[in-house]
């Protein structure tokens, strides 16, 4: 990728220009900054699992999923996992309502109570950054390298000297005549706006050199002063400092605080927080020098731990009017055990249209150019984050600067497909298709997390998180039904939402006469009366109630979900894979839609990615073991797997409503595949386990008595609970097991039957 300083004609290795040492990064936004890429199909068939629609408009006129994006050289996204069998791509069915109800997401309050030192959220273990002193981290030879010397304004190499000419630390810039100094203003010593003793240079950033000092007035604490732009000029260095006073009101533990803003010698200052630590870019450096300068990216489990911590200070930030704009590693300080969001020079209100705007190549989400930021545009640079953080992706700055490669081309995220989705919904081209809040991102990193830790760890989950979208799933049979899919929460924030709770225990028919004239229409009203006509086995009306709600709000993934339903209803599988798909990729730490997907996959006779997104579930969260451990039995014994069916009904907890079901399959499986002596005594134990009917019980020991007698018959040694078996005793035993169910017959026919039977097994006598 060619250096982007106006200029330069260097190319950016490792992320800085050969030439001029500039990074491939950090630039003001301006008219020339690239923007999105043009979708490559504006029609043809759709590409998600089994549906039928075809791109029309750049969606698909079915399921709603847009065209794919370009990519270099790429025609179609694969996931190595089969989990889908068609391309990852964010789907046109959006969040609105994924974080609180009703589209309105939830504010956080100016002082959090996150006080950090929690980084993983209780789920998994990061490892503490070491201690740094302060006075060691100042520069004992402050000086800016010549590739690093760039005019601050144009980008034009500056002071760099020549053969009969000595290079410069001063002077003016050839190309657009601004002045540049990269000289040491403040030395060792000097004091500050009478407050601020330094002790030395720390750093040279876009803004000039960044120093250490002491607060005097402070009980000597440490502080950073940090150069503001425009210092030649009084005028405008009154207003810069009158622009940015209000970082001093940004209170948060995530965030570092602004003291104050001062003057010396005609420069201007932020004083801030020092913060010690390591930033996650100093991170991946130090995991690449450790790896003997090969790329080490952070496990996924940790790049998560690591946003999920920070990510609320984004939100705060957002709450108060604010954007970010340049979120990345470098940004991010670890501080032992906690984590701090530093440099807040491209903070700007929501809304302002004057202020420069810089954001960093291979993170800045690509509409910025022409609208402007937005807290989408700020969740588009988690995602990138995310991306770099988990990933070796040596183009992300060049041929994939707003594209997500390929999972295979990523191999954390090909592992770990809820994961690849989080990443392709928080950098969808469209804005309208990320997420819409900070709040409804991090429950979703949360929910991803949760899998990619459980997908470390053998056995089944052990504890149950409550979704604030989806009750549990109900156990009530091991045959799947519609009934036992998790059912939608209530929407607290809908404008009927006490009418709804007062029909909510009416029956169905009943539920939609009162939802036929309700006493006044809303989002809520609507999806109430397609679940209800559901129930009724009212098609068209679900349908209508669909398609009303998607043409209010094309991100309502609510109407998605229930149409999902509906086409399970009319066993149309291909349509509820590919709907349950859609809401999967708007709720990517969400087990509901896995689950439902996996039935229709199930149902639709995709039983590979049935059986991976079953796993998925009864490793991630206990109220989900059971019907998926019954789903993995279902999809195993069809493909004659018994043994595997076996060991899906062994996961169901003895404490579940469906354990004793799933002793009863198993007591069946084991007696219809029974076939040695091994066979029986398992079969045998599995009856004596199994709380079956007595009619079921002595029908299943009717048939293991006659596979005994066979095995007997041919020289075979048999015992039922580590008692031996002898032909005389299993006749007798048949015997007693015919005459038993002839006693529970009604039929006079049957129970005749059974007493012959019993009588063909007695000893013949003389008598």
């Amino acid at each position: 990728m060619k250096c982007r300083q106006p200029g330069c004609t260097g190319t950016i290795v490792d992320g800085y220009c050969d030439v001029c040492g500039m990074p491939g990064q950090m630039m003001p936004v301006g008219a020339a900054q690239p923007g999105s890429r043009p979708a490559t199909a504006s029609s043809g068939p759709c590409r998600q699992p089994g549906c039928a629609g075809h791109i029309v408009d750049g969606y698909c006129d079915v399921c709603g999923s847009p065209a794919e994006q370009a990519a270099p050289e790429r025609t179609e996204t694969t996931v190595s996992r089969a989990v889908t069998s068609a391309s990852l791509g964010v789907t046109a069915f959006g969040s609105a309502r994924a974080t609180s109800f009703g589209g309105r997401p939830v504010r956080r309050t100016r002082k959090s109570t996150h006080a950090g030192g929690q980084i993983g959220a209780g789920l998994t273990t990061v490892p503490p950054a070491p201690s740094i002193d302060p006075a060691k981290a100042v520069l004992r030879n402050p000086e800016v390298p010549l590739k690093d010397r760039v005019c601050p304004r144009c980008g034009t190499k500056v002071g760099q000297g020549a053969a009969d000419v000595a290079s410069r630390s001063e002077g003016f810039c050839p190309a657009c005549g601004s002045p540049y100094s990269f000289t040491v203003k403040l030395t060792p010593g000097t004091l500050v706006a009478g407050q601020y003793e330094v002790v030395g240079a720390l750093a040279h950033g876009g803004m000039g050199w960044i120093y250490l000092a002491k607060d005097r007035n402070v009980s000597g604490r440490w502080v950073v002063l940090k150069g503001l732009l425009n210092t030649g000029d009084a005028d405008a260095l009154a207003a810069t400092i009158g622009e940015q006073r209000f970082l001093a009101r940004v209170e948060h533990p995530l965030i570092v605080e602004i003291y104050n803003f001062v003057t010396h010698e005609g420069g201007g200052y932020i004083v801030m927080e020092y913060v010690g630590g390591r930033s996650l870019k100093q991170l991946l450096k130090q995991r690449m020098q450790t790896a003997g300068g090969e790329p080490d990216p952070l496990p996924l489990e940790e790049s998560l731990a690591f946003l999920i911590e920070i990510v609320p200070a984004l939100g705060y930030l957002h709450s108060l009017g604010l954007l970010y704009c340049d979120f990345k590693p470098d940004n991010v300080i670890q501080v032992g055990d906690s984590l701090k969001l530093i440099d807040l020079g491209g903070v700007r209100h929501v809304g302002d249209d004057d202020s420069p705007i810089y954001g960093t190549v291979g993170f800045q989400a690509p509409e910025v150019a022409t609208l402007g930021p937005s807290v989408a545009s700020d969740i588009f640079t988690i995602g990138r984050t995310l991306m770099v953080l988990s990933a070796d992706v040596p183009g992300y700055q060049g041929d994939y600067e707003t594209l997500i490669p390929p999972a295979d081309e990523l191999p954390a995220f090909a592992e770990q497909d809820s994961a690849y989705r989080l990443l392709g919904k928080c950098c969808a081209p469209d804005p309208n298709d990320r997420f819409v809040s900070i709040d409804e991102l991090r429950q979703q990193m949360l929910g991803v997390l949760r899998e990619v830790v459980a997908s470390g760890r053998p056995g089944v989950a052990s504890a149950s998180v409550s979704s604030p979208l989806f009750e549990a799933p109900t156990v009530a049979s091991p045959q799947y039904h519609l009934g036992s899919l998790p059912r939608l929460r209530s929407d607290a924030t809908d404008a009927q939402a006490d009418f709804l709770d007062r029909i909510a225990a009416e029956p169905a028919a009943a539920r939609l006469r009162a939802l036929s004239s309700p006493p006044a229409r809303s989002t809520g009203v609507v999806l109430a009366r397609g679940l209800a006509a559901l129930e009724a086995g009212q098609p068209r009306v679900v349908n209508e109630c669909v398609t009303e709600l998607l043409n209010e709000d094309p991100w309502e993934w609510r109407a998605v979900w229930l149409a999902g339903l509906g086409a399970l209803a009319r066993e149309d599988f291909p349509a509820a894979q590919s709907a349950f798909n859609a809401v999967y990729g708007q709720l990517p730490g969400e087990l509901a839609p896995k689950l439902a997907l996996a039935i229709a996959c199930e149902l639709g006779g995709e039983l590979d990615l049935a059986e991976a997104l079953y796993r998925t579930c009864v490793a991630t969260d206990a109220a989900y073991v059971t019907p998926a451990a019954f789903g993995l039995a279902r999809v195993r014994a069809a493909r004659d797997d018994v043994a595997g069916s076996l060991t899906a009904l062994a996961l169901v907890p003895s404490t579940s409503r469906g354990y004793p079901e799933s002793q009863r399959i198993r007591a069946r499986q084991l007696t219809a595949t029974a076939a040695d002596p091994a066979g029986l005594e398992a079969a045998f134990a599995a009856l004596d386990e199994a709380r079956l009917d007595e009619a079921t019980a002595t029908g299943y020991r009717t048939v293991l008595y006659r596979k005994a007698a066979t095995l007997l018959a041919g020289g075979a040694k048999v015992s039922e609970a580590g008692t031996p078996l002898t032909a005389q005793s299993v006749g007798e035993r048949l015997a007693e097991c015919y005459r038993h169910l002839a006693r529970l017959q009604d039929d006079p026919a049957l129970r005749a039957g059974y007493v012959d039977l019993a009588n063909s097994l007695r000893p013949w006598s003389l008598l």
